[in-house]
């Protein structure tokens, strides 16, 4: 299957099991401008307009564009500098808040987004935006031998973080949208971003349709009850518990045997 058509499936099923608010985002970096889409926005040359990169997923995400941004469509310096638009400061940088990975100067002269399930180009990064329990899922569903090597990033550029650290460690990497995406992007509070590098996807999608039909954690609902129905798992481990302790029926409380007799023992 050719790999645009995979990734309009993958697409189209992360929104449907994850119930997301906005589309998976298809991202590649740009090493030449024939590589840019004829139809992807090039907010100079087409409106006259900047945006930051934030604004830019923002569009790409929630009106289904394709957004092509140089250095010429910029408004935000973070994005500029960790894409290696420009070269890198040489002082001060610590103090103007720029702490964070970046590509090698000159490596690439734009970023392409656009909706994964209609990207007409094979991407870099799957970027997704979920609240905490689409999150959560997807976290879930992530083999247990690789959950070690997931990174996180709480702190500005958040357009920054999302991009170059997962793409360079080839990395799943989750980041907390700083206050400039927050105020500029139209980012919904409990947002997060989600990042899983292109090579990647394939296995974290097979992962994410096993988890949403075996697993005890998926589509769960909301309930505030005592005594709630216990998973299994839940009861085994009671049971195993039960089975070497004993009831205190003064105030209805249960000690292990051991803690017991070490208490009598103390006093």
């Amino acid at each position: 299957m050719p790999e645009t058509r995979k990734n309009k499936r993958y697409g189209e099923s992360l929104e449907q099991l994850l119930g997301l608010k906005t589309s998976p985002l298809a991202v590649k970096m740009v090493v030449k401008k024939k590589d840019i889409p004829k139809h992807a926005l090039r907010p100079k040359k087409n409106q006259g307009k900047h945006y930051a990169q934030c604004q830019a997923f923002s569009l790409a995400r929630r009106d289904k564009l394709t957004v092509a941004m140089l250095l010429e469509d910029s408004f935000c310096p973070g994005p500029v500098l960790a894409y290696g638009f420009v070269p890198p400061p040489e002082a001060h940088a610590h103090d103007a808040g720029i702490n964070y990975e970046g590509f090698e100067y000159g490596r690439y002269i734009g970023i392409l987004t656009a909706p994964l399930k209609s990207a007409s180009f094979e991407p870099d990064l799957i970027m997704i935006y979920a609240d905490t329990n689409q999150l959560r899922s997807m976290l879930l569903s992530i083999d247990e031998k690789e959950r070690a090597g997931i990174k996180s990033s709480f702190f500005p550029f958040s357009c920054a973080w999302a991009v170059t650290s997962p793409i360079i460690h080839n990395a799943y990497w989750i980041t907390l949208p700083d206050p400039g995406e927050y105020v500029r992007a139209l980012t919904q509070a409990g947002e997060m971003i989600f990042s899983i590098p292109a090579p990647k996807i394939g296995r974290f999608m097979k992962g994410l349709k096993k988890f949403f039909k075996e697993s005890m954690f998926a589509n769960e609902q909301m309930m505030m009850l005592s005594d709630f129905p216990q998973p299994e798992i839940y009861k085994k481990i009671f049971k195993a518990w039960n089975s070497g302790q004993q009831v205190n029926k003064r105030n209805n409380t249960t000690l292990t045997t051991k803690h017991t007799k070490a208490t009598k023992n103390k006093g």
